[in-house]
């Protein structure tokens, strides 16, 4: 789950770790309150959305009187806001960030992710702050600093001595930044997150070490753990169709295709969207209805597939383990019918009770086309939509 930036720096607030102060604002009289409240003369105003790349997009701009807050306000509240992460259809801002602005004297990169490949916590940080890290990365990879933490040790100040020298801090600083690195430290391991990404990190002209820009990811099997973290879900940057298949227990992710996918497992998921590619065809989700799924599940999985627009075939892969084939059918037969099917159908089916269930699927009287394993699936719904558009 991801949260905006505020609410990202209000959390790291509460483990001491560095950041401006700022105010989020809905409404152009809210943000010049905000500014009047902070004092000074610069502010820096921020769209609030779940993109990164907001300053190239337009969506951060500096402010040097009241009336230039308002009017960037009005400007920035209510625009598309296009970056490189949102797509060409954008994000709707609807709200807003004032910050007090930062003497900034020295930018640097900073994040920590949970490594796939060890399972262990692993700060990532550059000399090269303010730029996408993957720019860095791809034109000077020796100005990536890693740096894993032994889960079961933990982390200790050597660590951030080691990134503090990584990054060329000056000595009278390594104090300040081991503080910083242990707090954000235990700020991600507490909160179960995924990822935290520091954007820039800032040395102040007051010697000052600063997460100027956050960005937060959570892992949400632990949401449980957390309620106060839940309740920073922000429904408007979430798909309308991952949210409604959030409510029947689906996981489930739109994508660009055009043929739907309902699979009962994610390795098997993942399998079915890349062979579906391989036969000149595009998914249009990732869907997994799980291993217990009942009718219900399943009905409302198929029907969640045809509410995308673009989905101009479905292909379903069930193996029947825990999950009975019949069942699998009996979904299908039902949500096909109230939804008035009327695109191209191949569903493959394995397992537990299969005969039964193609069976069940021959007698519909659906235009259902029956596929005898996994490749002839896909080469039968990638010619079928090839078809259809043809």
């Amino acid at each position: 789950m991801n949260i905006h930036e505020y609410q990202a720096k209000q959390i790291l607030a509460r483990y001491k770790v560095p950041v401006p102060h700022g105010y989020v604002a809905y409404t152009p009289a809210e943000a010049v309150q905000g500014a009047q409240n902070l004092g000074g003369k610069l502010w820096v105003v921020k769209a609030q959305i779940h993109a990164g790349g907001r300053g190239k997009g337009g969506g951060v701009k500096l402010a040097k009187s009241l009336t230039e807050v308002e009017e960037l306000s009005k400007n920035m509240l209510g625009m598309t806001l296009v970056t490189h992460q949102t797509g060409p259809e954008g994000k709707l801002v609807k709200r807003i960030y004032v910050e007090e602005g930062t003497d900034i004297k020295t930018e640097m990169y900073l994040s920590m992710l949970v490594d796939r490949a060890t399972s262990w916590v692993t700060f990532v940080a550059s000399t090269e702050g303010g730029v996408e890290i993957e720019e860095v990365a791809a034109k000077h990879p020796e100005k990536i600093l890693k740096l894993a933490i032994d889960p079961a040790a933990g982390i200790f100040p050597f660590h951030a001595r080691k990134l503090a020298f990584g990054l060329n801090l000056p000595k009278e600083l390594h104090g300040k930044f081991e503080n910083f690195i242990l707090s954000l430290y235990q700020a991600f391991m507490e909160t179960d997150a995924s990822q935290l990404e520091i954007n820039p990190l800032v040395i102040t002209g007051a010697g000052e070490i600063m997460a100027l820009d956050a960005k937060f990811n959570f892992d949400e099997n632990a949401l449980f753990r957390h309620p106060v973290i839940h309740e920073l879900r922000d429904p408007d940057e979430e798909d309308p169709l991952e949210q409604k298949a959030a409510k029947f227990g689906l996981s489930y992710v739109k994508m660009d295709g055009n043929i739907g996918c309902m699979v009962n497992g994610a390795g098997l998921a993942m399998a079915t969207m890349d062979i579906i590619k391989l036969y000149g065809g595009t998914p249009a989700n990732f869907l997994d209805v799980g291993g217990g799924a009942n009718r219900e599940k399943v009905g409302e999985a198929f029907k969640l597939i045809l509410s995308d627009p673009n989905v101009e075939g479905i292909l379903v892969n069930i193996f029947g383990g825990i999950m009975r084939c019949d069942i699998i059918a009996e979904g299908i037969i039902t949500a096909a019918r109230e939804v008035n099917l009327n695109v191209p159908l191949v569903v493959r089916l394995e397992g537990t009770n299969v005969e039964l269930g193609k069976k069940m699927l021959a007698s519909s009287g659906l235009a259902i086309t029956p596929a005898d394993n996994l490749g002839d699936a896909a080469e039968k719904i990638a010619s079928a939509v090839k078809r259809k558009a043809a």
